[in-house]
């Protein structure tokens, strides 16, 4: 999954998994490939349960390749171990490290895939950043992108010139046909008035083999006000009724 910075990546990936598990803030956050494997399971009991407001779920949790099989059941603490071993590798600046992350996530709440959120794209250094700090993750992005069997989900938000999306201009370099990219268009809500994305989303304006999916995420003051997934998905919903 490629994308620019505050385009609305580690959302969508969020929304995928059903969980806020990511670390949010300015920047770059993702630092490091996360390798994330989700696989499907059903509890020994057969009945899933509901995965309530506390954050946790007995049907559901977490593991690190590198600490051994330990069980996550606390969202908020996969979380915080991905910032800890992040700023392991590669410090408490904003460099950046090919050293991937793997995390397993078990729940009947998801389909068995696997996913690889990547730093996302930048062009100018910041603060610390190294002067290379484009090269550098373009470089490593393009690694990923590159593998034959691999698909590219480009993210790029809806209320940016589509001309001007770094993530499409990536994949198209390793994908010149567009036969294994999958485009995904946020904040469609944040379209000037007037304006609607459908000659993208029907792939009239950028042809694309599996097409565009558009999707509604969390704004920031949701996610500050820590609104649930599922209320912002019965949201997105509702969005997209009144847009028909």
């Amino acid at each position: 999954m490629l994308g620019s910075q505050s385009s609305g990546k580690s959302s969508v990936l969020e929304n995928i998994v059903g969980r806020d598990f990511l670390p949010r803030g300015t920047g770059i956050v993702t630092r490091r490939p996360l390798v994330l494997q989700l696989i499907h399971r059903m509890p020994e009991s057969g009945e899933v349960r509901p995965r309530g407001e506390a954050g946790t779920n007995p049907d559901e949790w977490g593991e690190f390749l590198h600490l051994g099989g330990e069980k996550f059941y606390d969202f908020d603490k996969i979380r915080d171990e991905i910032v800890r071993d992040t700023e392991l590798k590669t410090g408490k600046n904003a460099g950046i490290s090919a050293l991937p992350i793997n995390l397993r996530i078990y729940s009947p709440h998801v389909l068995t895939l696997t996913l690889v959120d990547l730093p996302g794209l930048t062009k100018n250094p910041v603060g610390d950043q190294p002067k290379d700090i484009e090269r550098q993750i373009r470089s490593l992005v393009t690694d990923y992108i590159s593998k034959p069997n691999c698909i590219i989900m480009a993210v790029s938000p809806a209320n940016v010139d589509l001309a001007n999306s770094d993530s499409l201009k990536l994949a198209r370099s390793v994908d010149p046909q567009g036969r294994r990219t999958i485009g995904v268009l946020t904040k469609l809500d944040l379209m000037d008035n007037g304006t609607n994305a459908l000659d993208i989303l029907t792939g009239r304006m950028y042809p694309l083999k599996l097409g565009f999916i558009g999707v509604v995420n969390r704004s920031q003051q949701d996610i500050n006000s820590n609104v649930p997934l599922d209320e912002a998905r019965r949201s997105e919903e509702e969005f997209f009724r009144s847009h028909l």
